[in-house]
This record gives C-alpha cells, sequence and structure tokens, in this order.
C-alpha cells in the first residue's frame, strides 16, 4: 500500500475542514509555526500543504502584516474552469464519449429550459438576447462565444445557481471541441433553434420550451468523432 506525502496527507486534513464547514469561507488558517507545530512537520512540508491547497484554489495567501492563509471564497468561474478541465481529460481519454457527452446534456437543458421559461426576468431575457449571433456574418469565434453565452443564460433563467456551476463545463467544451470546418447550415440550425427558444421562454410556454430542447440536442452531430455542441 502506497503511504501518501506528509505534505498530501496535512493538506487532506484541512481540505476536509474546509469542506466540513469547520473552516469557512474567509477565516485565515493557523499560522505556519502554529501548523508546524500542531501536526509536528518541517516549514517547508507545511507550505508544501498550503501551495497544494492553493493550487486547487481552496485557500488564497496574501503578504504583509495582515497577510496570512485564508479560506477561498467560493468563485463559479474558478470552479467551473476546474470542471471544464477534468470533463475536457475525460473527454480526451475517451472515458467520456459523445453519447454521455449528449445525454448528460439532454438530462439538464430539457428540463432547464421548462423551468427558464417559468422563472426568467427581465434581465435574463437581455442577456438571451445579446447571446444571439448571425451565422451568415459571424465569425467561428463569435459562434462559439454567443453558443455558450446563450445556453448559460437558459441556465441562469432557471435561478438555481448550482445548476449554472453544473452545466457550465459542458458549454465550455465549445471552444475545444467546436470544428471549424462545419458548413454554413450547422450553423443555420443553431440559430434557429436558440431563437425559437428565446421565444418560447420570453413567453413564458414551459411546455413549448422543453420541446424545442429536446429538439435542440436531437440536432447534434458529430463530425470526425468530435462532438459540436449545439
Amino acid at each position: 500500500m502506497t503511504v501518501a506525502p506528509a505534505y498530501q496527507v496535512l493538506a487532506e486534513r484541512i481540505r476536509d475542514d474546509i469542506m466540513s464547514g469547520q473552516l469557512r469561507p474567509g477565516e485565515r488558517l493557523p499560522a505556519e509555526p502554529q501548523l508546524c507545530e500542531q501536526s509536528g512537520l518541517s516549514r517547508s512540508t507545511v507550505r508544501e500543504a498550503l501551495r497544494l491547497l492553493s493550487s486547487q484554489h481552496l485557500i488564497v495567501t496574501m503578504r504583509g502584516v495582515n497577510g496570512g492563509s485564508f479560506v477561498a471564497e467560493p468563485d463559479a468561474h474558478v470552479l467551473g474552469d476546474s470542471l471544464s478541465d477534468g470533463v475536457g481529460l475525460l473527454l480526451a481519454s475517451g472515458a467520456v464519449t459523445g453519447e454521455n457527452f449528449l445525454e448528460i446534456r439532454r438530462m439538464l437543458e430539457v428540463p432547464a429550459a421548462g423551468l427558464a421559461a417559468s422563472r426568467r426576468k427581465p434581465h435574463h431575457l437581455a442577456d438571451l438576447e445579446r447571446a444571439m449571433f448571425d451565422p451568415d456574418f459571424d465569425d467561428l469565434e463569435r459562434r462559439i462565444e454567443a453558443h455558450s453565452a446563450f445556453h448559460l443564460a437558459v441556465a441562469a433563467a432557471t435561478g438555481n445557481p448550482l445548476l449554472s456551476l453544473v452545466v457550465r463545463p459542458l458549454y465550455n467544451m465549445s471552444d475545444r471541441y467546436a470544428v471549424e470546418a462545419a458548413p454554413p447550415p450547422f450553423w443555420w440550425a443553431v440559430d434557429r433553434d436558440h431563437r425559437a427558444l428565446l421565444a418560447a421562454i420570453r413567453d413564458g410556454d414551459a411546455a413549448l420550451a422543453m420541446e424545442l430542447a429536446r429538439a435542440h440536442i436531437d440536432n447534434i452531430r458529430l463530425v470526425d468523432r468530435v462532438t459540436i455542441p449545439l
């Protein structure tokens, strides 16, 4: 049985305290000398543990008179980026297939569209409208950006911040897996579906929004073994 390095054991203990709520966001960790005394470890080992926690975005370290290591405040964008990296690695390794990708999107996006239609506020509609693109004139970068922004706006319109965090990796995959050679009809279909879904959400028609979201997922195509996220 492999024994974990001492710094990793210490980092895991502090991580458990953070995840259990014993250490709250913004709370200062004991100073390095105290951690050394409590753990019986050298200063270099304690610092390595803190570096590991910092790389995991669990703590932030500040210098100066009032400095020290503090439990990080939750940041949806940072957490979403970390999840995106994990999903990207799974896709690249083949551990997750295109069908897995579509299945989870269908499970999340269809009910999300219904909730968005029922709960959307004026600022959500404004965000959705800003996420529209012109498939005839906008370049690929704008199309990809608009695709992600649209689906994230739908998730935000549900009013559930946890959903927004969970779905972010699915749309961040656009930047990595969108195919530049996708023909114009592909982007025309994306634009058509997005505009229809926006109209249903604006009208507050939850049943139609869910039907459109389901049809939208079913339009996804595989090109050169790469999923084009619609």
